[in-house]
């Protein structure tokens, strides 16, 4: 039997939870080592990279990575669950706000911003998943947490009978509730809003154009293909600097042994730049991906994370 190994990315369908995505992969490649880097609303559709076999090392470096939305804002009414499937608690008859100020406050909520999480959410406290305490009827004090939005592109505007709606894209941290940000970016305009649609289009350097449906996968399946739906280990790690090992350290290297600065060749080398110090760098042997090295700068010496040899 085939023991897979990679980073399959996957576009999940709305409907299914991350958990049944996951479970539903672990029937497809016949294997349980399979993780993924971080949870998607059961309702959104989107970018859900699983990690599998020795892969699954790296989920911790990739679900650090900002997370790329397409949302619509609808401005003029609010839910219990700051979504559109959630119980409308407050509406207006009017929204009177024009494109500019609508421009002007989402430019104002770039950067290092404050949220609450909601209610409606799968944040735990006191060993109670919020969303359960929500659906008895409990509302308890949430601490805020700090997020950062790298960017947010408003792509258009319309009117919408009463309401306004503004689609935007969204390029943020982890752990960043999107709903919650068109209530915040309502709550600025002085109007109730909620978050009508949302599709993950992007997670770290994993983009939708390269995401493969399970149905997908299940046809590459049935044609002996399924190889082809997975990323390598050191494409997935792509975001971080590459190194080359000179040929006579490449033995060490995979024996886990620290290298000097003249064993590795940077791709940074023909900026000029040296090491970073406490920076991790994705060492190849060649073509093989030999493992995750951080740069020591006070030992001058690059030391080894993780190996994948």
């Amino acid at each position: 039997m085939t023991e897979w190994e990679g980073v399959f990315p996957l576009w999940k369908d709305a409907g299914m939870t991350s958990h049944d995505c996951v479970s539903k992969a672990r029937k497809l490649f016949r294997m349980k080592r399979i993780g993924h880097t971080g949870t998607l609303d059961p309702e959104v559709s989107g970018v859900l990279p699983l990690c599998l076999g020795r892969a699954t090392r790296i989920v911790e470096y990739l679900q650090e990575l900002p997370k790329t939305y397409e949302a619509e804002m609808t401005i003029g009414y609010a839910t219990d669950t700051e979504d559109a499937t959630g119980s409308v608690v407050e509406r207006v008859d009017a929204v009177d706000v024009t494109e500019a100020d609508i421009r002007a406050a989402a430019e104002r909520f770039v950067g290092e911003i404050e949220q609450t999480p909601p209610m409606y959410s799968a944040v735990k406290i006191d060993g109670k998943r919020l969303y359960e305490l929500a659906r008895a009827g409990i509302e308890v004090e949430r601490k805020s947490r700090v997020v950062t939005i790298h960017r947010i592109d408003v792509t258009s505007i319309r009117r919408d009978g009463p309401y306004m709606k503004a689609a935007m894209t969204v390029v943020c941290s982890k752990g960043t509730y999107i709903r919650t940000l068109c209530v915040d970016l309502g709550r600025a305009l002085g109007f109730p809003a909620v978050m009508s649609a949302l599709v993950r289009t992007g997670s770290g350097p994993i983009r939708r154009e390269q995401c493969v449906t399970l149905a997908e996968a299940a046809l590459l399946s049935e044609e002996d293909r399924l190889g082809e739906a997975l990323l390598p280990i050191g494409e997935a790690l792509s975001f971080l600097p590459r190194g080359d090992v000179s040929e006579g350290a490449v033995l060490p290297a995979l024996q886990g042994r620290k290298l000097y600065a003249k064993a590795v060749r940077l791709s940074t080398e023909r900026t000029g730049e040296p090491p970073s110090s406490g920076a991790t760098y994705r060492l190849h042997g060649g073509d093989r991906l030999i493992g995750l090295y951080r740069w020591d700068a006070d030992e001058s010496l690059y030391v080894p994370q993780k190996l994948f040899t």
